[in-house]
């Protein structure tokens, strides 16, 4: 989506909010015990679209109805500012498919996807601060802060678990 100025404009809202979802995904399906593995590639992708469509519906009917009309193109414009949300479940549900290929049980499996959800929100959230100009420092802090954040889904996922 361009901005004012004609510069590609990146919104990495979605992805850092999307693949903490799948991680926080991930931890609830896996605390339950052994399940198959397309149960929690069919939850992640599903999960991934309907938090997007409740996104999609967030932005156009708040109150951003009251300045921007509701049409085609505004409905098409919030799909796509929302959509890395689906995206970001793509990897984690991608890692749970191919796990058996790899000789990787279950549990392992939701370990795994655990990790690439994990290692996508401190991408994301680590890419925004960088796309945003923000200093070393900055840059530094708001991926130790998204770690943390990873790390308590992590904390959750051993505590429900044991």
């Amino acid at each position: 989506m361009p901005h004012a100025d004609g510069a590609e404009r990146r919104d990495y809202t979605g992805a850092v909010y999307g693949s903490l979802l799948a991680a926080s995904v991930v931890v609830g399906a896996g605390s339950l015990g052994s399940f198959p593995r397309l149960e929690l590639v069919l939850l992640l992708l599903g999960t991934g679209a309907v938090f997007w469509a409740a996104h999609v519906f967030a932005l156009l009917f708040s109150e951003r109805i009251m300045y921007v009309p509701v049409n085609g193109k505004e409905i098409r414009r919030a799909c796509a500012v929302e959509w890395p949300i689906v995206k970001a479940a793509v990897p984690p549900a991608v890692a749970v498919a191919v796990t058996p290929l790899l000789g990787i049980g279950p549990k392992g499996a939701v370990w795994l996807a655990l990790g690439v959800a994990l290692a996508g929100h401190v991408g994301w959230s680590t890419a925004a601060v960088v796309r945003a100009g923000a200093t070393g420092r900055t840059v530094v802090t708001a991926g130790a802060a998204n770690l943390v954040l990873g790390l308590l889904i992590v904390v959750l996922k051993v505590a429900m678990t044991h």
